[in-house]
């Protein structure tokens, strides 16, 4: 049973996992909730027979979430001031290129250039997921966060 190997595995190894999340967050609070989403994650998708299998796969997601909470920190907000002072209409070519850049803000890097690739090359993901040596999935996965940020800055220049 999946809930038995992974529970136990993660109560006997709670303190190293707070610990290895410690050193990635730098953060108590922010430690504790990866804690939680890796428990969670595996918990609700994944199949665990061994206590080593359970093992491995905790420190393996639980990297994985440090990794997407830091890269979430990274990403820049949207500056009010510059809303304010950039609120116009686009009709030129030139108009549009500050509208999107405007848009587009707040974008990781690798976010901005599979945006790029798909609105403006028309690349598919697999082909993009190739170029860039990363699995279709996480093209997809920041495609994703690409458009709901874009989506958020919209919303926030319609106000």
């Amino acid at each position: 049973m999946k809930t038995d190997h992974l529970t136990s595995s993660f109560l006997a190894l709670r303190e190293k996992l707070h610990r290895s999340a410690l050193r990635f967050l730098k953060n108590d609070e922010d430690a504790r909730d990866a804690l939680q989403d890796t428990f969670f994650n595996l918990w609700r998708s994944s199949q665990v027979e061994t206590e080593a299998e359970a093992r491995n796969k905790l420190f393996f997601v639980l990297r994985n979430v440090c990794i997407d909470r830091l890269r979430k920190q990274q990403t820049l907000p949207l500056d009010d001031s510059i809303v304010e002072s950039m609120k116009f209409s686009p009709h030129s070519c030139e108009d549009m290129e500050k509208y999107e850049s405007l848009l587009t803000s707040g974008l990781s890097d690798i976010q901005r250039r599979i945006y790029c690739l798909v609105t403006h090359d028309g690349m598919e993901y697999e082909e993009i997921a190739r170029d860039l040596s990363m699995t279709v999935e996480a093209v997809r996965q920041n495609m994703s966060r690409a458009r709901k940020r874009i989506r958020d800055n919209l919303n926030k220049l319609e106000k």
